[in-house]
């Protein structure tokens, strides 16, 4: 069975500092998309044969950014260094790696919106 998640939303209140944040910490590019209604940066990658999903940071009246409910987790090499650049790009880490035994390891921090998020690595 494929993994059936294709697409996530992350709420933002202030777009420009969530893409701050994100590219911070996970070294990653993100392309603005001009929404009616809610202005996004898309991250990830649709393309056939390659493995996630595919999202966007979203400010939208409809979105609130949460500390519960759904977590979203990002993958990381090890999630180590991801975790060590949260709090200089102006989040908090809420839970240092933690091994999850044969699953790889987590960490979650809350990002600069307020949303509690997660990362995944295998080492």
């Amino acid at each position: 069975m494929s993994n059936p998640v294709v697409w996530f939303e992350i709420a933002a209140t202030d777009l420009e500092r969530a893409k701050k944040f994100y590219s911070d910490v996970f070294q990653i590019e993100m392309q603005y998309v001009d929404m009616p209604d809610s202005p996004m940066y898309m991250m990830g990658s649709s393309a056939e044969g390659i493995a996630g999903a595919s999202g966007a940071l979203v400010k939208s009246a409809d979105n609130v950014p949460s500390t519960s409910g759904t977590i979203v987790y990002f993958y990381c090499d090890d999630v180590e260094v991801e975790a060590s650049r949260v709090e200089a790009a102006g989040g908090t880490l809420i839970v240092p790696k933690t091994s999850l035994g044969e699953f790889g390891f987590m960490a979650m921090f809350i990002d600069t919106e307020g949303n509690k998020v997660g990362m995944h690595s295998m080492s």
